[in-house]
């Protein structure tokens, strides 16, 4: 993979839709691992800035990861919580997306 091309998962939602997520991070806390997700519409952008927190599952090589729901309040504010200051540390820049377009034009 190019380091310019980011990692994406496919969820199945309740309703059988489809939705692809850029993966923003995985990262631990409670000695647990969590994995933030980036919704993608079908243009491979998000428009609404949602993220979504799932507990991430990891099965080892032989199988594919696993993701579930976050059920309790308290351990999805402190996940939230820890996401947050995670993103606070990001140096994301002030990105033109609409100049690097013009560039592969």
């Amino acid at each position: 993979m190019n380091e310019n091309e980011s990692l994406t998962v496919t969820l199945t939602l309740e309703n059988n839709e489809e939705l692809e997520c850029a993966v923003l991070n995985i990262f631990e806390a409670d000695e647990k691992e969590y994995i933030a997700l980036l919704p993608l519409d079908e243009n491979g952008d998000n428009t609404d800035g949602q993220i979504y927190l799932y507990r991430f599952i990891d099965n080892g090589e032989e199988e594919e990861p696993g993701l579930e729901n976050i059920e309790e309040d308290e351990e999805f504010d402190r996940v939230s919580a820890i996401f947050n200051e995670w993103l606070d540390t990001q140096d994301f820049g002030d990105i033109d997306l609409d100049a690097l377009d013009d560039l592969v034009d």
